[in-house]
């Protein structure tokens, strides 16, 4: 009974904020990559790779967040990145638009509440070509030009919606989106699961971890960080069981872990127990994803060597995603207008 009533509310709430003149439009198109389901889908890396592919492309993008989980949040719109740089910390930004501002440069990250005023100030002030609408699949009530769906197979149809279970909508409002991405699929997977959710096109992405970076180090010429060597790995992400597999499977030797809720604020209590574990196993290696770099940086000892591991994606008909956002851009530049009818 809850998660019906549940997915009642939740088709009211879309019916209502999707009513003629209710939706507020930029003069920039938008791009939406959100999910249906609470967490841990993989979609970050997807904004990544689009704004980085933008910017080689030529364009601006303005990558728009509600900076979820941030500590201070002042009224308005912080400015992460602009075209000098990084121009806000952890506090103001939250992890995962401060992980964005540093993996994508030259594009500029905003976050508000009101991500149609972060898109505004990001055309008007920024030079902004493009908007990608972060986790915006339930943001109705700024209007998209293209909606990308990230999910995983499996998840949405062997899904229940919240309390009961993860999702967030129910099954059918899948259907809203124009493209589908897969992570962890083929090309033929990623097809299939579409199709099951009423959705026309589709790829599929399998994450990789990229090259390991030293995150703290008194030594600009600390020694890389080999695989097969026993290392300590720390993650408070949405599944975090999943990056100790990603390490293994990329033949590192996860020798102790330690695993934390998604967001989680590291504490200097915390630093000091996971470097005292570090040492203690003979001066192992501390990995840990980029979106935990950026939380646990500043309180990191210089003397216990740390780690970020990156993520690359490995895209199954790569052009598909591209292609669709290619073709919307060059189809408004014809026709003169700044974002869709």
């Amino acid at each position: 009974m809850p998660d019906r009533l549940y997915a009642l509310a939740t088709r009211w709430r879309h019916r209502r904020l999707t009513a003629p003149g209710v939706r507020r439009r930029l003069q920039r198109p938008v791009v939406s990559i959100g999910n249906l389901s609470v967490g841990g889908t993989g979609k970050t890396p997807v904004v990544a790779a689009l704004a980085r592919w933008l910017v080689a492309e030529g364009h601006r993008p303005a990558i728009l967040s509600r900076g979820y989980a941030r500590r201070v949040a002042p009224p308005g719109v912080v400015v992460v990145e602009d075209a000098d740089g990084v121009r806000a910390g952890i506090d103001e930004a939250g992890d995962e638009p401060l992980m964005l501002a540093r993996a994508v440069p030259g594009a500029c990250v905003c976050v508000s509440a009101d991500r149609y005023l972060a898109g505004v100030l990001a055309e008007r002030g920024l030079g902004a070509t493009v908007h990608l609408l972060d986790d915006g699949f339930q943001h109705a009530q700024l209007w998209r030009d293209l909606d990308v769906l990230v999910t995983r197979v499996g998840e949405i149809p062997g899904g229940r919606v919240l309390p009961q279970g993860r999702l967030r909508e129910p099954l059918d409002a899948a259907a809203r989106a124009h493209l589908a991405v897969v992570m962890e699929a083929t090309a033929e997977e990623a097809r299939a699961e579409a199709w099951a959710l009423g959705i026309s096109e589709s790829c599929g992405v399998r994450r990789r971890l990229g090259y390991p970076e030293r995150v703290t180090s008194a030594d600009a010429a600390s020694a890389p960080l080999r695989t097969g060597l026993p290392v300590l790995a720390v993650a408070g992400i949405a599944h975090p069981e999943r990056f100790g597999r990603d390490l293994m499977a990329a033949g590192y030797e996860v020798a102790e872990h330690h695993w934390f809720a998604d967001h989680h604020r590291f504490t200097p209590a915390d630093v000091a127990a996971l470097a005292a574990r570090a040492v203690a196993g003979g001066g192992r290696a501390v990995v840990t994803t980029d979106k935990d770099a950026v939380r646990l940086e500043h309180l990191w000892p210089h003397d216990v060597p740390l780690y970020r591991v990156p993520v690359t994606l490995e895209w199954d008909t790569p052009n598909v995603l591209f292609d669709r956002v290619h073709a919307l851009l060059a189809g408004m530049a014809e026709r003169g207008q700044p974002c869709a009818s």
